[in-house]
């Protein structure tokens, strides 16, 4: 029967390996400091790699005095040292007893020459970042679909404001083409309602946070439609994307903080404007009144009243004048009416019709004057008072006037 073995046994006897394997007592290797931490204890912890791989490192504080520089994320470094395993994580490190610097790492070189190119075309400057909106309703987040960036990112928003809407883009945050899916959210967003798009992801190494210094990805950040803010990594970790953005937050945390307003303190200061408003229209009202009762004290002292009555009585006296000429007129009027009525009625035929003379004319209603003008047996109209009749000449009598000839003749 085959013995068993425990875990600390087979750590331990992994650890005798690497002890017995001389060439791994005394190294030499080289590569690119990442998530390097400075502990309290005086221990540094730190990682590095190449475009491959990446190894554990720790060099203890008896060994850091020997340390000339202070290791940062990028630098490209030798180690000396030793490899082993640490038996309580089963987990093989190297343990430094010496660091040398050799420069920049390649891709903080990268980071480098790419930042100052994207700076003087002047995809940094504040002049074309957009103003990120202070009450948004819709939030469009670009990141990873599980993890706890889009978790911290919702829990402080519906904190802030339960009625924001978040609305996911699940896109790679790392790794090959991760910035192909970041860009495609950003065009995704383009077409949306959205007010505010964050991008980001949670800390990393400078590899692991590559995605965000992607030139390609700088461009469509550049020239986006929506206000972006850049949420990538932790505090001290910057990209090219925290600088294209319209803002850069430290923390996804903080980038929710920003996007989403808080629903409470906008409510109360509301209220608190209505209250001062409402308290400044009354203080408004009062003074007013206040005026009001000084403007009627002082026309109290100075009443036109007296004056009043004055031009009242002036109108009254005006008024009866009036009154008389009006009358006056109107009783000239009429006598000089009654005038012209009387002048009217002698000269109207109708009136004369009354004393017993007719109108005389022909079937043409022209009117006849005289007998010259009438031939035996033509008809004529007669116009009396109380109406017509029709004659017909049988004779013609033209009696003398002014000493001239006469004729006589008879009519029916």
């Amino acid at each position: 029967m085959e013995e068993v073995r425990t875990v600390s046994q087979i750590n331990l006897y992994i650890k005798n390996m690497f002890v017995r394997d001389y060439s791994l007592q005394r190294v030499m290797v080289k590569g690119e400091i990442s998530n390097c931490k400075y502990h309290s204890s005086g221990h540094i912890y730190f990682t590095i790699k190449d475009r491959a791989s990446q190894l554990s490192c720790v060099m203890f504080a008896s060994n850091t005095k020997n340390l000339d520089f202070r290791m940062q994320e990028g630098q490209s470094v030798v180690v000396y040292g030793s490899i082993s395993v640490y038996e309580r994580d089963g987990k093989y490190q190297l343990y430094a007893v010496g660091v040398r610097q050799e420069g920049a790492g390649q891709l903080y070189e990268e980071y480098e020459k790419l930042k100052k190119r994207l700076l003087s075309e002047g995809l940094f400057d504040n002049s074309r970042k957009k103003e990120i909106p202070k009450y948004a309703k819709k939030i469009g987040v670009v990141t990873a679909q599980t993890g706890a960036v889009i978790q911290d990112i919702c829990n402080v928003s519906h904190r802030r404001n339960p009625y924001v809407q978040i609305l996911l883009y699940p896109a790679k945050v790392q790794g090959e083409d991760a910035h192909l899916t970041i860009i495609r959210g950003l065009q995704y967003f383009e077409t949306t309602d959205v007010d505010t798009v964050i991008i980001g992801r949670g800390g990393g190494s400078i590899e692991d946070l590559w995605a965000f210094n992607c030139e390609e990805l700088a461009y469509a950040i550049a020239g986006c439609k929506k206000p972006i803010i850049s949420a990538v990594g932790h505090e001290t970790d910057t990209t090219i994307a925290d600088y294209v953005a319209d803002l850069r937050a430290p923390t996804p945390s903080a980038a929710a903080e920003i996007a989403v307003y808080a629903y409470r303190e906008l409510e109360i200061g509301l209220r608190e404007y209505q209250y001062t408003l409402n308290r400044q229209m009354e203080n408004t009202v009062q003074i007013c009144r206040m005026r009001l009762n000084h403007y009627e004290t002082v026309l109290s002292h100075a009443s036109p009243q007296d004056l009043l009555k004055q031009k009242r009585l002036h109108l009254a006296d005006y008024e009866d004048k009036m009154g008389y000429l009006i009358e006056q007129k109107i009783v000239s009027a009429k006598h000089q009416l009654a005038l012209y009525v009387e002048e009217l009625k002698g000269l109207s035929p109708l009136y004369k019709l009354q004393g017993g003379y007719s109108y005389v004319a022909d079937m043409d209603g022209n009117h006849v004057r005289s007998v010259e003008k009438l031939q035996k047996g033509q008809e004529l109209r007669l116009s009396m008072m109380d109406g017509q009749a029709l004659v017909l000449v049988e004779d013609i009598k033209k009696e003398a006037v002014d000493g001239k000839e006469s004729y006589t003749g008879g009519v029916l």
